[in-house]
């Protein structure tokens, strides 16, 4: 199919190079942030930072993998000799494959997890402790899968992929399962957890206010663009593996007939070499927006941006902002019941980030006034 790896290789370490810069901008502290507590962080922060985690190692694994593609010509030839003695080349080949593949399936379980526990939380069924069992079905899975799947695709030889949809198929249902279960499981989850966010926000009170309104529509939002970034960043990889699977059932793709498929197979390939990593980058804007450029590099105790301003203890409130909000609340008052305690950080741990909003809805929302 004229399939130019060195093309694809430059496409890739560019996009996950910038990706990889812009992600860590995202993420350091900004100068202008005044030092705060640091609270106990809830489960959905911490998988918000294990999802960003899985996607700089990933976008590392791409660019290891392609600079030795275009740097090491040599020893990449290697890879596709028959009976070689060298098994370096195909242990750099798997080995490679297995760190990217490992990296972005467990992106993905997590990202199912987040929508899981955003479930959980509003229905006051989750916490700190199930992020063990986050830990242990992510990682589980993900290895399980991994392995399946190489070992399926090198089987028997174990130095070169193995021809034949006997062995492809299998390969891809294990890389795409994940995939897929985000794509077709996330959305019911988030928009059940919108529903249940709605019925919080009517029953604490027993009014619905343009406030509360505006709170719901912030959650619904994050969720949308959570959703929208993964979409964007993988329906190329969709696309180009049904373009190559219907290409390996006929019995000769160098027909004229199916030259537009095979353009669009290439085409589909380099747009997967940005889209791809730059996921990393896409996400954090989607958890948290832009946070700035000016990066204080001076050590001092002060939250980081992805940890939740909601409070695990019952004397602060649960509405993430980038300010001390603290001010606006009199310390004399106390929450009245635990349930309306309860129900706060519920909705303060999906809203974490919004800064925008929350800076707003903190001063005005009916639940702070009185108190």
């Amino acid at each position: 199919m004229n399939f130019q790896p060195e093309v694809f290789c430059g496409v890739c370490i560019g996009s996950a190079s910038i990706s990889l810069l812009l992600t860590m901008l995202q993420l350091l502290p900004k100068k202008g942030q005044s030092p705060r507590k640091m609270p106990k962080a809830s489960s959905s922060s911490t998988i918000l930072l294990l999802i960003s985690i899985c996607d700089i190692l990933g976008g590392l694994g791409m660019i290891f993998r392609s600079s030795v593609w275009l740097g090491f010509p040599g020893f990449i030839a290697n890879i596709s000799v028959v009976n070689g003695t060298d098994v370096w080349p195909s242990a750099f080949c798997v080995g490679s494959a297995m760190w990217i593949q490992l990296l972005y399936s467990a992106g993905f379980w997590w990202l199912f997890c987040y929508a899981v526990d955003s479930y959980l939380v509003v229905r006051r069924s989750a916490g700190l402790s199930t992020i063990v069992l986050y830990h242990m079905m992510t990682w589980g899975l993900a290895v399980m899968l991994c392995v399946e799947g190489i070992a399926l695709l090198y089987y028997p030889s174990l130095s070169s992929c193995e021809n034949g949809l006997e062995h492809a198929i299998p390969h891809y249902i294990t890389t795409y399962a994940p995939l897929l279960l985000v794509l077709v499981a996330n959305p019911i989850l988030f928009r059940r957890t919108v529903s249940a966010v709605a019925s919080l926000l009517k029953g604490r009170q027993g009014i619905y206010t343009e406030n509360e309104r505006r709170l719901g529509t912030e959650i619904q939002m994050r969720f949308f663009k959570i959703m929208l970034v993964f979409v964007i960043c993988w329906s190329s990889n969709i696309i180009n593996e049904t373009l190559l699977f219907y290409l390996e059932m006929q019995p000769d793709i160098n027909e004229m007939p199916l030259k537009n498929i095979r353009s669009a197979a290439l085409i589909t390939w380099i747009i997967m070499g940005v889209l791809n990593p730059m996921q990393g980058f896409l996400f954090t804007l989607a958890f948290y927006g832009w946070t700035g450029w000016r990066v204080d590099l001076k050590w001092r105790k002060r939250e980081i941006p992805w940890e939740s301003m909601s409070s695990s203890t019952a004397g602060e409130n649960a509405y993430p902002s980038p300010v001390n909000y603290q001010s606006n609340i009199h310390d004399s008052k106390k929450i009245s019941t635990t349930d309306s305690q309860q129900t706060d950080e519920a909705i303060g741990m999906l809203s974490e980030g919004n800064t925008s909003s929350d800076e707003r809805l903190t001063r005005s929302s009916p639940i702070y006034q009185g108190w």
